[in-house]
């Protein structure tokens, strides 16, 4: 048997050249096994081993993060048995159940994201580039559902303005591709006069979004932008990124949505991801109940 940090680093190779892994996967692969690896030792897993990294990780990390770390030394367990390099999986004798409290998504009420909004027009100076960025991002942001990943990979080729709309090819996790189409005027002049006015630096990164060292912005840029608009609106909240598509996916669903419409723009491989929404949406499905249902409108007296 070779010895463990030599099977993980062939693993990894082999995840980043021949199943073409995502960046963010792939990095969140290194960690789990790195420390998996430093916990193991020179001692090759067994069962009794994998008991107690199991109490090693709960421990240390939330529930949540403890399941997606096994599953990552899990898959890498399964690869050596599949090839033939493990004679017995540890993890096929292993019963575990994780049980942790179900989080239910932050969204932004949505007059805090019309003043975010309102802030960044007001603020709009044609001498001032990153205004007009600012703008671009949480409109996206608030338009499309996209995580943040999703917002600062958009490229020229994923992105089709004409004057009946705005098309974007979204490339998401597992490289699992979803379209997402915007109709509305404002957006679409909005997403032309920047790309209009940017054409030679986008061009030159590849990238929609530049930042204004003309340079492709990066996540923590975006998160800094609401970060500010939040201050010019005198706001001392913590609003992410992500609480965008969580609002993004609540407010179709109290509209009427199909939950599976809703699963494809956010590019869930599973409907029940997506379900989470129906508890955050409840309070409104309460009142739409009342204000709709016949039962409503009659009236009786004991």
């Amino acid at each position: 048997m070779q010895e463990l940090p030599k099977l993980i680093g062939d693993y990894l190779d082999g995840c980043e050249n021949g199943k073409k892994l995502s960046p963010d996967t792939l990095k969140a692969y290194r960690i789990d096994l790195r420390q998996f690896r430093e916990f193991a030792g020179e001692r090759w897993a067994e069962r009794e081993t994998l008991n107690r990294y199991v109490a090693h990780l709960n421990r240390r990390f939330a529930p949540r993060s403890v399941k997606r770390k096994l599953a990552s030394v899990r898959a890498f367990f399964s690869e050596l048995s599949f090839n033939e390099a493990l004679e017995t999986n540890p993890f096929d004798k292993l019963h575990m159940k994780i049980q942790y409290p179900q989080q239910l998504p932050r969204t932004i009420p949505e007059e805090t994201v019309r003043r975010l909004l309102q802030s960044a027009y007001d603020g709009y100076d044609p001498a001032r580039r990153e205004t007009l960025l600012d703008i671009v991002v949480l409109e996206l942001l608030f338009s499309t559902g996209l995580r943040v990943s999703e917002l600062c990979a958009l490229t020229p080729e994923t992105v089709s303005l004409s004057d009946g709309g705005l098309r974007l090819l979204v490339r998401g996790k597992g490289r699992k591709e979803r379209v997402i189409e915007i109709t509305t005027p404002e957006l679409i002049e909005l997403m032309k006069t920047y790309v209009s006015r940017y054409a030679a630096e986008i061009s030159a990164q590849n990238a929609i979004l530049v930042n204004r060292r003309g340079r492709p912005m990066a996540p923590q840029s975006v998160r800094r932008i609401i970060h500010n608009r939040l201050q010019s609106i005198g706001s001392t909240g913590n609003i992410t990124p992500h609480m965008f598509r969580h609002t993004f996916a609540t407010s179709l669903l109290e509209a009427g949505m199909d939950i599976r419409y809703i699963q494809s723009l956010l590019g869930h491989s599973s409907i029940s991801t997506t379900q989470i929404y129906t508890h955050v949406a409840s309070p409104r499905q309460a009142q739409l109940l009342a204000e709709k249902h016949p039962r409503g409108k009659m009236t009786f007296k004991l």
